[in-house]
């Protein structure tokens, strides 16, 4: 319990943990509200209602609890809302685009972390050593360059960092909070919520805007939730209870401490916390705590990448495995890229971290209210609790999440706009994807022959029979493939055995060996078989297959050949499909897929691969 509830504080924590950072000098910055007396005390009050209300009573206590076979995430949620209402497909529908959506929006908050985290840092410099201020974007470019260098090494070697090193980061935050409180207790009156309700009621509009800084003490929130597979919910909890928030509430209350006693010290008060002696100490274990949040996030992208690949919402992709022992350490090149080239551009787009305050918040508040829709479909209709429970307990999160939401969307112009593009980008691409594989099945199903059929008819007149196995991949069951009909044309053999295989992912976690493999008989030495994996199991045919042996099926590895159908899409005007220019952009999307064969972890030297052009 103790190695998990450190390895909780390294991947789950790290990006809530570096919120300190940023959060205090963001509710002031601009002017709209000043650092008097008592908007500190509301200001503070505020933070701490807000860690309390969404991170520990909505996440840890509530939301932990809807697990999807030990899974956490919005896509384990999604699988969980969905399944809930299977009887009613309109509704199905609905919440699959919702979603979607939030998984899509789930890039732009993995754009943003990193290098709202990172340049938080690395602007200690500011504090320190403001001559050196043009430095502050060329270190952390450099920063995030090596970041990104070492992914291809795999996250096991970093990942056994990640827990000490925010050990030692919760720690100084204390240390550096508790002096100032002890300085000035008074602060301490704060946790009294009419403080925080006194400031609202005082300011109102800017209170209402100050929401938009706010929401960035509860930033890792849906990462808590993402990695609750990893971890499990009894570790999650002890790390947040023993030492997480107790760590941050006395470094935000220590914050405002200082402020109560040096208002100017408001343009960064975590780094003013620190004394002389500690200065260079602190900045580097800021920015080794920005690269344990930003890995953790980066990780979090891979794994939400390999579920929405295994779930048909993405095309396949190549996935790298970079542990031998732990199927979750995976690097996915195309994500890793991809994400850094997008960082970089976010981090010289905007320059400072007050800038990137602006983008930052909207994905985390639309992935937040996603969640709590989701909640309320999964305990209504899967849990069967009563309609009022269900209003009341997920009503109250949702006008939090609300109004959270609608102050952040104020910053639309001044930086919401990027995480929202992205999303938006993700989304079109996922549901361009989703939408041109159903079109795809539809078409290859009205041009197909019946399976069953198509063998009577070739054993009324056997072709010629050779030693080994063939396994067949076909999407649909119980249809004829492709690759079996070229094969007869041009080769006019049959496999001494032959199997035909489609592979199905469900939307649940994980799928066990005792529920991997159905098998059908057809007859002369032929077998239909359908292979079931979750969408974190690791698709791998050749050894899912070897489970038929308990059903008389011996494939011998040499013997055994895979024939695969690699259709190519042509897009076509009229056939009341979609827009011509997404029929085009899913035909390139299906052209650079990563092959099946990579994907499904076929043997590269035994595959036979026969194309087909089909029209949608």
């Amino acid at each position: 319990m103790a190695g998990l509830t450190l390895g909780a504080l390294g991947v789950v924590y790290g990006d809530i943990g570096t919120s300190p950072l940023y959060a205090m000098k963001e509710v002031f910055h601009g002017g709209h509200i000043l650092p008097t007396h008592d908007n500190i005390l509301g200001v503070l009050s505020l933070l701490f209602w807000t860690m309390t209300i969404i991170v520990s009573i909505k996440y840890v206590l509530l939301i932990l609890r809807a697990d999807n076979n030990g899974e956490g995430g919005l896509i384990a949620m999604l699988a969980l809302a969905t399944n809930a209402v299977n009887d009613q497909p309109a509704l199905r529908r609905k919440l699959m685009l919702l979603g979607l959506f939030g998984t899509a929006i789930f890039y732009g908050d993995a754009v943003i972390t990193p290098a709202m985290t990172v340049l938080g840092a690395v602007e200690g410099i500011d504090v320190y050593a403001p001559q050196l201020h043009d430095l502050i974007l060329p270190l952390t470019l450099i920063v995030l360059a090596c970041l990104f260098a070492v992914q291809r090494l795999g996250t096991g070697g970093i990942g056994k960092a990640f827990g000490p090193v925010m050990l030692a980061w919760f720690g100084s935050l204390v240390l550096l909070g508790l002096p100032h409180i002890l300085e000035n207790p008074h602060v301490l009156v704060a946790v009294n919520p009419a403080y925080a309700l006194a400031f609202c009621l005082e300011h109102k509009w800017a209170a209402f805007v100050a929401l938009g800084a706010v929401v960035l003490v509860v930033t890792g929130g849906e990462a808590l939730y993402a990695d609750l597979g990893h971890f499990g919910k009894k570790p999650i909890r002890l790390a947040w209870f023993s030492i997480v928030m107790p760590a941050l509430v006395v470094n935000y209350f220590g914050q405002g401490a200082m402020l109560l006693a040096q208002p100017a010290a408001v343009v960064n008060p975590f780094f003013n916390l620190a004394p002389a002696w500690a200065e260079i100490p602190l900045f580097l274990l800021a920015t080794a705590a920005a690269v344990v949040a930003s890995q953790a996030l980066i990780t979090a992208a891979f794994s939400v990448t390999k579920q929405a690949v295994q779930m048909g919402i993405l095309p396949r992709m190549r996935i790298l495995h970079t542990s031998e022992r732990d199927t979750g350490q995976i690097y996915v090149p195309f994500v890793n890229w991809g994400l850094f080239v997008f960082i970089i551009l976010a981090v010289v787009l905007f320059g400072s971290s007050s800038k990137l305050a602006g983008a930052y918040g909207i994905a985390v508040t639309i992935d937040m209210t996603i969640t709590t829709v989701m909640t309320f479909f999964v305990i209504r209709y899967g849990w069967k609790y009563p309609l009022a429970l269900c209003v009341a307990a997920t009503g109250f999160f949702f006008v939090i999440d609300l109004t959270f939401l609608a102050s952040n969307m104020l910053k639309l112009v001044a930086g919401g706009w990027f995480p929202l593009m992205i999303g938006i980008g993700m989304f079109t691409l996922m549901l361009t994807w989703k939408q041109g594989r159903r079109m795809l099945s539809s078409k290859l199903r009205e041009d197909a022959i019946d399976l069953k059929s198509f063998l009577d008819a070739v054993f009324l007149s056997p072709p010629v029979r050779v030693e080994g196995t063939a396994v067949f991949l076909s999407a649909e069951a119980g249809v004829t493939p492709n690759a079996l009909l070229h094969n007869l044309k041009h080769n006019k053999v049959l496999h001494e055995q032959n199997l035909f295989v489609t592979v199905k992912h469900h939307e649940v976690p994980w799928v066990g060996f005792d529920k991997r493999v159905q098998v059908v008989a057809l007859g002369n030495q032929c077998w239909a078989v359908s292979l079931h994996f979750g969408f974190k199991n690791e698709p791998d045919v050749p050894d899912a297959l070897r489970l038929l042996e308990q059903n008389g099926v011996i494939l011998e590895d040499m013997e055994t050949s895979y024939f695969l159908s690699r259709d190519i899409v042509i897009p076509t005007i009229g056939n009341g499909g979609m827009a011509m220019w997404r029929e085009k952009l899913f035909a390139s999307m299906h052209r650079n897929a990563a092959a099946a064969a990579d994907f499904l972890h076929l043997p590269t030297n035994r595959i036979v691969e026969l194309g087909s052009k089909v029209e949608i």
